[in-house]
């Protein structure tokens, strides 16, 4: 389930966001955050399952509506789950407009993508 990003959530989201490789310098990761805090633009939403925020997802949104998917990252103890599709497919099912990849998520998105259309194909769930 999504949560959408409140200041309460700061550390949580930037422990998370840390795990990005583009995120790893602390006043790059600050700056971050502050885009979501303070540019409407900039959407940060929290993955939450049980009790427990595992995963972040974050956008930027054109004028068109059009989404771009800036940031993802799940908590290491939660990978290879299938959370990170499960979280871009729940996204793009509430979008208004397109969603659309950044140089560092662009691969993903396009496999969460394919994967979705291949199980629809096959009539299978994926994870």
């Amino acid at each position: 389930m999504f949560i959408k990003f409140k200041s309460a959530y700061k550390k949580i989201a930037m422990g998370l966001l840390s795990y990005m490789p583009e995120e790893k310098d602390v006043k790059k990761l600050q700056e971050t955050i502050r885009n979501y805090e303070e540019n409407e633009q900039w959407q940060l939403y929290l993955w939450k399952e049980a009790d427990d925020i595992i995963g972040v997802l974050g956008l930027y949104f054109y004028e068109d509506n059009t989404a771009r998917l800036q940031h993802l990252c799940v908590n290491p103890s939660y990978r290879d789950e299938g959370i990170g599709r499960k979280m871009v497919l729940t996204m793009k099912e509430r979008l208004d407009g397109d969603l659309i990849g950044c140089d560092e998520t662009v691969e993903f998105l396009g496999a969460c993508i394919e994967d979705n259309e291949k199980n629809k194909q096959t009539g299978e769930v994926s994870g």
